[in-house]
């Protein structure tokens, strides 16, 4: 069996879920302002914050690993395990916000993927103490131990965020299903005011979910399932979100703005996809952008 085939049966074991249960409502408990969730999912950066900040202790460990191989060098090795250690603290923070509003088999693997990172963290606490204390062959022993584990963590991660799409936008995967053709929506009038309503786009194959907002004349239009985890946004609602009019999410709570689909309250971090808007014979029509052909 491959490592990615390990990792599946992995997520499908629920044997620690009355462990994890406890630890993702204390996560929520410790991050409940929503300006923080916010800020740590990254839905001011319209894209997840993690993946962003891991870079600073992964380059700095990886670098540090090399330079330790060079007696010369091992000065700068310390200084780089130290700024990954401080670098490790606020990535493992927007990874927390992030897992605590994944899906259970994400949930599972994160579990694993903190696991390992916190004693990789430990080992490269250990390297820095080591080497301060003068005994730099055991600091040495302890950082590319910390690096082996924290590349085998990596693995997770990275195993969590293409074959879960922990992070990915759903809504683009659903998008890429649309025909690029102007789709009728239907009359306009059959739209109800201030409320999402679901509409079949066409696609190659099948038929895409789609949400329509109507605004008066306007007619906001988006592909139905959220970028976040792909919950049904035509059940969802119309809210004002700190001064945007936004079409939420039924499922965690995500809110876009329907001028632009952009994410103005999280988890969410990548935008709505939505779709350009014409009228026909008071006719609602829509087509993906361009972006798509």
């Amino acid at each position: 069996m491959s490592l990615m085939g390990i990792l599946d049966r992995i997520a499908d074991v629920a044997t620690f879920d009355k462990a994890i249960e406890p630890a993702r409502k204390a996560v929520q408990a410790v991050l409940r302002p929503q300006a923080v969730k916010d800020l740590l999912h990254g839905t001011w950066l319209g894209h997840p914050l993690h993946p962003v900040l891991v870079q600073v202790p992964v380059g700095s460990w990886v670098s540090a690993g090399l330079l330790d191989a060079i007696p010369r060098m091992r000065p700068a090795a310390t200084l780089l395990i130290g700024t990954g250690v401080a670098a490790a603290v606020p990535a493992a923070l927007s990874g927390a916000a992030d897992w605590s509003e994944q899906e259970v088999g994400v949930r599972r693997l994160g579990a694993l993927h903190a696991v390992a990172n916190t004693v990789a963290l430990g080992l490269y606490v250990g390297s820095l103490a080591a080497r301060g204390q003068g005994r730099d062959g055991l600091g040495r022993v302890l950082s590319y131990a910390g690096l082996g584990l924290a590349t085998g963590s990596a693995a997770v991660g990275g195993h969590m965020s293409y074959a879960q799409a922990s992070g990915a936008s759903h809504a683009a995967t659903a998008a890429r299903a649309l025909s690029t053709d102007w789709i009728d929506l239907g009359p306009l009038d059959d739209l109800p005011e201030g409320r999402p309503a679901l509409r079949p786009g066409k696609g190659a194959s099948f038929d895409v979910p789609l949400t329509a907002v109507r605004r008066g004349t306007r007619v906001d239009v988006f592909v139905s399932s959220c970028s976040h985890l792909a919950g049904p946004l035509h059940e969802g609602s119309v809210e004002d979100v700190r001064g945007h009019q936004c079409l939420v999410c039924p499922w965690h709570g995500s809110a876009f703005d329907l001028d632009n689909g952009e994410p103005r309250r999280g988890p969410a971090a990548n935008p709505q996809e939505k779709l350009e808007v014409r009228m026909e014979a008071g006719r609602v029509m829509a087509r993906l952008p361009g972006r798509h052909e």
